[in-house]
């Protein structure tokens, strides 16, 4: 039998029936959603958002009949929280499939009797090593691009996880109703409506969510864009009990993620690049040095929405203006010891994949892998960026979303990497790296190079025409 928070809730009649005086007055209805947020082996949030202060509650069952259902513990939805709630369910059972449905004041009365059944499956359990994937992607601006036919293409990729990277929504205001209206639209998408229900999501922000462009601590409505940013995701954390943000840690299927926020304690872009310049601010970089150290997963994914390369230089909107506290972050992994570490990125408008050697340091090479954009026109700037190493050619010629597949069923468990586009077609060979080649001393960026950018690195060597040669290379 399904128990949630700890006590069994049998039958819908358990579920209070009492509305404020003006939901009763209100058809129940769902606005938007529902749409999944952080799952576990043993539980899961859902998200919703409702016509009126109605008691939200989901009703699951392992059966698509509910012959046997089990409610959640009800919600009241709130105006000052723009009528959005998160429900909670917990002690379910690992890597199994429940089908669930949303009750407002106990039932699906008035407009709510059209909310369909959804389903969801729990993470696997952490002792059957098994395979998963995980898309990713950022940019979506609703204003250019409503229909979002990238939505089909992840829906046809069933991935068992979907990270948002940050420029989830363009908001770009000091007013938290239109980053809420923003929020709102973009939950709207027709398209999106495939995978909202089903596919658990986790986002970090970057600039267009924390409110504007190439924002940093200095923004003075951070906490209000904080504040809206927590209405309208299910993450399992928000920062620390004494650390605002949005960074968080979490496991699945035996790879631990690291999110990372980039933007509320970032220092100016422009601020010299010198000990102490900050991208992630002091606690949540000990929080980030700790957690890594004290993983034992045979991968380490840290998810940051500013790009990880050298690509933007000095002053550009991403760690380029921080080379310094990212060395350090890099010096600290190798000097630790820690295996298995991998970037994830987003922001660029392009899909790339970039190296950061590390092996010739004593270290291992860090793959910057990084998707865009969901819903946004793609840009040529990347023309002028250097990265340390190209492992691919940069993708433009569509909207896009990054796949990682783990297969963890091996002594030597393995990550694929590679980016799809609109129509569902991966864009290039799919980059695979071992949990073995991500180990102090081992080099491995060269051999991942595919052919063309091999031949461009070679030729950016020697002066040739493709490229200026490389300050990293020098």
């Amino acid at each position: 039998m399904l128990a949630f928070g700890g006590s069994l809730l049998p039958a819908l009649s358990l579920l209070s029936r009492q509305s404020h005086a003006q939901a009763s007055l209100s058809k129940a209805r769902v606005l938007q959603g529902p749409m999944l947020g952080a799952v576990t082996p043993t539980s899961i949030q859902v998200w919703v958002r409702v016509s009126d202060e109605f008691l939200v509650a989901i009703a699951i069952s392992e059966s698509p009949h509910f012959e046997e259902q089990h409610i959640t513990q009800p919600l009241r939805a709130q105006v000052a929280d723009d009528l959005a709630v998160t429900i909670f369910a917990s002690d379910l059972k690992p890597g199994t499939r429940y089908f669930y449905r949303v009750l407002l004041d106990g039932e699906r009365g008035g407009y709510a009797t059209e909310v369909p059944v959804h389903y969801f499956v729990t993470a696997p359990d952490p002792g059957s090593p098994a395979v998963f994937s995980v898309a990713t992607g950022s940019c979506a601006r609703y204003a250019e691009d409503p229909d979002q036919m990238v939505w089909r293409a992840v829906d046809s990729a069933n991935p068992d996880l979907f990270v948002w990277l940050g420029d989830n929504i363009y908001g770009d205001s000091a007013q938290a109703t239109v980053l809420s209206e923003e929020y709102q639209r973009q939950r709207g998408a027709r398209l999106y409506q495939s995978i909202a229900p089903r596919t658990p999501q986790l986002a970090i922000w970057d600039d267009h969510d924390f409110g504007i462009n190439n924002g940093d601590r200095t923004n003075p409505f951070k906490d209000r864009a904080l504040s809206t940013f927590r209405k309208y995701w299910a993450n399992p954390a928000y920062g620390l009990d004494d650390t605002a943000g949005v960074f968080f840690e979490y496991q699945y299927g035996g790879v631990d993620f690291f999110f990372l926020d980039v933007r509320y304690y970032r220092d100016p872009n422009s601020a010299p690049d010198v000990e102490g310049k900050t991208m992630l601010g002091a606690a949540q970089k000990h929080w980030l040095k700790t957690r890594l150290k004290a993983s034992s997963a045979p991968f380490k994914v840290m998810l940051s929405g500013s790009g990880w390369s050298a690509a933007k230089g000095p002053g550009g909107d991403s760690w380029s203006a921080f080379v310094t506290e990212r060395n350090e972050l890099f010096d600290y992994v190798r000097d630790e010891g820690i295996n298995g570490v991998v970037l994830v990125s987003g922001d660029t408008h392009v899909a790339e994949l970039n190296a950061i050697p590390w092996s010739d340091k004593g270290g291992y090479d860090y793959y910057d892998l990084t998707s865009s954009p969901l819903a946004q026109g793609t840009s040529d700037s990347f023309l002028e960026r250097r990265p340390e190493a190209r492992i691919r050619q940069v993708y433009f010629g569509s909207v896009n979303f990054g796949l990682l597949t783990f297969d963890m069923r091996s002594a030597d468990p393995l990550l694929e990497y590679n980016v799809i586009n609109y129509r569902g077609e991966a864009v290039w060979e799919p980059l695979r790296l071992h949990a073995s080649e991500l180990v102090n001393g081992v080099a491995t960026w060269k051999e991942k190079m595919d052919e063309l950018s091999r031949s461009r690195y070679e030729s950016a060597i020697k002066g040739g025409e493709y490229y200026e040669p490389l300050p990293y290379f020098q």
